[in-house]
């Protein structure tokens, strides 16, 4: 409250600005001695803080100050100095003043101390004004600021002498001193946090004299604030004690990741929610932290988990981590992850011939273990400077009998009968183990630039596993006998006329005993004694064709004679030429001046790998080679075309489990550019392996990026029609030639032989098809290109009502949609025929047809659609026999359907629980959300998919592809309502996904088409930020370049960072479809050739066993590398063994010829 006076006072003077223009005193402050000054005429600072002091001390607890001074004040009488120099410089006074800052101290200490806690407290204080936290007063020329008057000054105010803080922050001195406030809290939490403020501030925290703040004079500007480089060497200083928040010591227990500590402990004053306040430097933080560890390694040697937080701590260095891996591999020898981890430690420090050898000892150790397998061929694969053809194909070699032998071990052991499928899960994993090491052997092999022994070894692997003759063999008479087919004129798998290899080893068996049959019987004695004899037919074909066709031993000969004879031709030929004073060395040299001809050589070079993939047979490659005396570098080509059987032999393996010879035709179609169903999942190694090891785009990403691009076009003005796909664009790229699509067509038919009824094959025996009669005709078609083959398989199986869905869904997409609906509908009708156990694919036919539907429902024929697939829908909810479409249902056949869909998902969730997950439940669920979406709207369909994926362990979700599949179909439900969905909503479930299947090309596409309509771009950058620092992959960095590339407005360095940090990674280092569009980015975009240059030299030194990235460089980058350069290139890809079909030198001789 005010006194009267004050108030009185306050009537009669009228209040001016705070801040006045000078220091002059006012006219009414002359007038009146007494006065406060006219520019301090402002309520604030006449209010009696008695009054406010008497309130607060009302509230909250007492706190006890042990023996700090940092708050405490203390009651004094009042003082009356005669000028206002002795009120600002008396210490006494700042007490007094301290006290009006803080009431609650004054009022809890008055009346309280004693005489020697007096002269006590006075001595702390003293000390404090003198600490860095005290803030030393006020300089004797500051009088001023009081005012003109000499008079004493009024005690109706106070003013805080020890001044304001912030100066610096001002850079000079401030005007008017300001109050310090802090937070008021209740409890005990208040005097934790001041105990903890004086504890920081007795321990010296902060340097004395960075808060001088009097003004900056020479010494605080010579010696810097806290963020100077001293004040910062010394915050980086490892003695420097800070102080830090820890959990109270108890015993160190096993306990989940997630596990979240409820208790509320109060032990002492220090502990703040089970947690103590101590003091420790960098060095004592790593004797404690360490201690932790081992106490924990030591009582729980089992655990992984702590050994991998151990080695993963920023404590240790180099040596010490290795210290700690090699206990823990010694400790847990079967953990791969500590393995992994072990050597990755010795990569660093360790040379290339010392880390082998390491690795050898491990796998001879663990010869079973796929993944270690793996990781060992990647790094021998990536070492620049040891890299071999021939070497790393030894070592896929050397992979692929150890993984094989385990099989057949395994098998032995427990399934010692070899005819009964087998079932055994470990087995099965080891098989599907050794199939995709065996498809990183072809990749491999198609990249170095042996195209034809990829195909080879498909083609082996596929006769060998799959078409096997039902015999009991061993494996040595079963190789004896593959060789004999190898050798002999047989089609093999995907040429025209193939049988397989135990069909034509009983035709020839057959053949035998006709022949055998046909001899007279008095002739029996030209076989001799015993019983040996060569048929008649068959020595006058001998005797026909050995003048034709001769043996390949004589051909090899006749071939080594010829070279030999060559060679002495060449010698005398050159001494004759240097008899001239022609020297060929130096003329050859001197010719290649030009680098626009070593790009035509990698053009032809480029084109001959596309076009010679296809394996030759030995005979075949030999009359090629006969057929022109000189053409010798052809027919030279020609015999390197040939595969023999001692080139395939070493890496045949049998397969027993139908799970594994399925991935191994699905990967086989996979890898000659086939279109199939995805029947495995993102999460797997197989697909991480496949999408590490791309060098284009396949189809199904370009299809993604594509719709990025197109998403960003739309939805920004100034986006640009430029993007990430067409980088890579040229040509010759991504085209499936006739002999291709031929080859896979042929493969298909014959692998249906051993997998009747299985869609996925049918359907890309189709496109093939498709792909083949198109690209050998350019005229148009009326009908489907596959009509004719759909139609020879429906005869050959007429129950096959899967094939009828697959055949009529290439009918409505290639735009007979009338056909393709009456094909369904003979499907479904024809259902009633089929037997029991064949009525569980029909949800998938169902399904199929429903899907179709909607996806080509537009315009006015919408509604229509709508009510032809309630008409679908309602016969597979109600269990009803397949009519056609007529009418639309009723509101009964509607509630029928409801009840019928609900009764039938509970089934699927019962059989979900047992594992058995398969194609046609997953239909029946989304044809149950589809139902609901198009009865009771969007929000109810999303629900029933949602609901059905939360019965589902999350385990189980992220290793199903038929559940990544359901998951994407929530995603686009959700989407295709992404007006009427809210954005939370969207995002919440693309996160979810995002984080079951992190690799997903699909939901990183709805994410981008998502963000960049309803958020910033800046938030969808942080988004995929975080998801390339969790998880790395190249799918999220290929679709973060996407964004940034199909923006109209390009951040340069933004993209530049993208693709830094993504080949700072140890492992996407190896990616070269990340270099190849890094290279192509700073060639077509950013228009920097010299720093292409340098990128492309990283880029084989990363990945040297990739013949289109070197083909690159000397393709865009010939204008800025010199031919010498170029020249020694070339040297280089001969050293490292890669496959060369063209000869710098038949680009001459075609430049000559071309001149002449």
């Amino acid at each position: 409250m005010r006194n009267a006076d004050e108030e009185e006072g306050l009537s009669q003077h009228e209040p001016t600005s705070i801040f006045p223009i000078s220091n002059a005193p006012s006219t009414s402050s002359a007038s009146t001695p007494g006065a406060v000054s006219g520019w301090l005429h402002n309520p604030s600072f006449t209010v009696d803080l008695s009054v406010v002091q008497d309130a607060v001390s009302r509230f909250g607890p007492k706190i006890v100050e042990e023996d700090y001074g940092d708050d405490d004040g203390e009651q004094k009488e009042d003082l009356k100095p005669s000028t206002s120099e002795e009120f600002l410089g008396t210490s006494e006074t700042n007490r007094e003043e301290r006290d009006i800052y803080y009431p609650e101290d004054a009022e809890r200490q008055r009346g309280k101390r004693k005489s020697g806690k007096k002269k006590k407290k006075r001595k702390i204080n003293a000390d404090y004004d003198a600490t860095p936290l005290g803030f030393a007063s006020r300089k004797s020329s500051l009088r001023a600021w009081a005012g003109s008057s000499e008079t004493k000054p009024s005690k109706d105010y106070y003013f805080d002498s020890r001044g304001d803080p912030d100066n610096l922050a001002f850079g000079s001195l401030y005007r008017i001193d300001v109050a310090r406030y802090k937070l008021y809290d209740s409890g005990k939490r208040s005097e934790r946090k001041l105990q903890a403020y004086a504890l920081s501030s007795r321990r010296g925290l902060i340097v004395e004299g960075e808060t001088d703040i009097d003004a900056l004079d020479s010494k605080l500007k010579s010696s810097g604030r806290y963020w100077s480089a001293k004040y910062a060497a010394l915050e980086r200083h490892k003695n420097l004690k800070r102080v830090r928040i820890l959990a109270s010591e108890k015993p160190q227990q096993v306990v989940p990741d997630d596990f979240i500590c409820l208790s509320d402990q109060d032990s002492n004053v220090g502990s703040i929610l089970g947690t103590t306040i101590i003091e420790e430097s960098w060095e004592d933080e790593v004797l404690r932290r360490t201690k932790e560890f081992n106490k924990l390694t030591r009582e729980h040697p089992h655990n992984v988990q702590g050994w991998l937080d151990f080695q993963s701590a920023r404590l240790q260095t180099l040596e010490k981590k290795i210290s700690i891996l090699e206990k823990a591999t010694e400790l847990n020898p079967d953990n791969e992850d500590l393995l992994l981890l072990l050597m990755k430690a010795y990569q660093g420090r360790d040379n290339t011939d010392i880390i082998i050898g390491r690795w050898e000892k491990i796998l001879i150790q663990h010869p079973e273990n796929c993944k270690l397998w793996r990781e060992f061929l990647h790094v021998l694969q990536g070492e620049f400077s040891t890299f071999k053809v021939s070497e790393q194909r030894r070592m896929y070699m050397h992979a692929i009998h150890a993984l094989s032998a385990a099989c057949r071990k395994r098998q032995r052991q427990y399934h010692p009968a070899f005819e009964s499928p087998c079932r055994d899960t470990a087995v099965i994993e080891l098989e599907l183990g050794v199939v995709d090491l065996f498809l990183s052997l072809c990749r491999f092999e198609w990249q170095a630039g042996y195209q034809e022994l990829a195909t080879a070894l498909f083609q082996a692997e596929v006769e060998y596993s799959l078409f096997c003759p039902s015999l009991q063999l061993t494996d040595q008479s079963k190789r004896r006998l593959f060789e004999h087919f190898w050798n002999s004129d047989g089609a093999r798998v995907g040429e025209d006329g193939a049988l397989g290899w135990s069909t034509w080893l009983e035709k020839e068996e057959e053949y035998r005993q006709e022949v055998i049959h046909e001899m007279p019987v008095e002739k029996d004695e030209e076989g001799g004694w015993t019983g040996w004899f060569v048929p008649s037919t068959k020595s006058k074909e001998n005797s026909a064709n050995s003048e034709s066709i001769p043996d390949d031993s004589v051909v090899l000969e006749e071939i080594t004679e010829e070279a030999e004879n060559e060679d002495v031709n060449q010698e005398d030929d050159n001494v004759l030429l240097k008899m001239l004073g022609i020297d060929i060395d130096v003329e050859a040299s001197g010719d290649i001046k030009d680098s626009a001809t070593w790009a035509r050589w990698s053009e032809e070079e480029s084109l001959r790998d596309q076009d010679q993939w296809m394996p030759l047979r030995v005979k075949s490659a030999v009359s090629h080679s006969n057929s022109d005396v000189a053409m010798d570098v052809e027919g030279e080509q020609q015999l390197s075309r040939a595969i023999l059987f001692e080139d395939v032999s070493e890496y045949l393996f049998s397969l027993r489990s139908s799970q594994a010879k399925v991935s191994l035709v699905s990967q086989f179609i996979d890898f000659f550019g086939g279109e199939i169903s995805q029947n495995i999942c993102t999460n797997s190694a197989s697909w991480t392996e496949k999408i590490l090891c791309l060098e284009d785009f396949p189809n199904s990403f370009l299809q993604d990026l594509r719709r990025v691009r197109d998403t960003l076009t739309k939805g920004d003005c100034g986006a640009s029609a430029f993007g990430l796909e067409l980088l890579l664009h040229s040509p010759n790229n991504n085209i499936k030639t006739n002999g291709v699509a031929k080859f896979l067509r042929n493969a298909m038919l014959l692998c249906l032989t051993v997998f009747p009824r299985n869609y996925s094959f049918e359907e890309a025996a189709l496109i093939a098809e498709e792909q083949c009669i198109i690209g050998s005709s350019t005229s148009l078609f009326t009908a489907t290109p596959c009509q004719a083959l759909a139609r020879r398989l429906l005869k050959s199986d007429r129950q096959n009502v899967l094939l009828c869905g697959v055949y009529a869904r290439r009918e409505i997409a290639f735009g007979n949609i009338e056909h393709g609906r009456k094909v369904f509908d003979m499907a479904l009708s024809s259902v009633d025929g089929l037997p029991l156990e064949s009525r569980s694919i029909l949800p998938l036919l169902y399904f199929w047809y429903v899907d179709t539907e909607r996806a080509n429902s537009s315009g006015s024929s919408e509604s229509e659609t709508r009510f032809r697939i309630l008409h679908i829908l309602c016969c597979l909810g109600c269990g009803i026999a397949y009519t056609p479409y007529k009418c639309q249902p009723t509101s009964m056949q509607l509630l029928r359907a409801h009840q019928g869909f609900k009764e039938r998902l509970l089934t699927v969730r019962s059989s979900w629980t047992c594992g058995a997950v398969d194609d046609s439940s997953i239909a029946l669920v989304c044809s149950a959300a589809l139902f609901e979406e198009l009865t009771a709207g969007w929000a109810a369909g999303v629900k029933v998919v949602a609901e059905a994926l939360a019965m589902v362990l999350p385990e189980t979700k992220s290793r199903s592809c038929q559940f990544e599949y359901l998951f994407s179909y929530y995603v686009r439900m959700i989407q295709k309502h992404h007006e009427q969905a809210k954005l939370p909503k969207m995002l919440h479930s693309i996160s979810q996904g995002l984080l079951i299947y992190p690799f997903n090309p699909l939901l990183f596409r709805s994410l981008i088409e998502f963000c960049s309509k309803y958020t910033v771009p800046n938030r969808l950058r942080q988004i995929l930020d975080n998801h390339c620092r969790k998880k790395p992959s190249v799918v999220v960095w290929l679709f973060a370049l996407s964004f940034e590339v199909g923006r109209g407005s390009l951040q340069h360095s933004r993209i530049h960072g993208l693709f830094e940090r993504a080949l700072a990674d140890d492992r996407l280092r190896s990616s070269v479809i990340l270099w190849r569009c890094y290279i192509a980015y700073e060639i077509d975009i950013v228009g920097n050739l010299s720093a292409a240059k340098r990128i492309f030299f990283r880029a084989i030194h990363a990945c040297p066993w990739s013949k289109k990235l070197w083909l690159d460089g000397f393709l865009k980058l010939n204008s800025v590398l010199t031919a010498k350069e170029l020249s020694d290139l070339q040297e280089v890809m001969r050293d490292k063994e890669l496959n060369l079909r063209t000869d710098i030198y038949e680009i001459l001789l075609q430049d000559d010829f071309n001149h002449g």
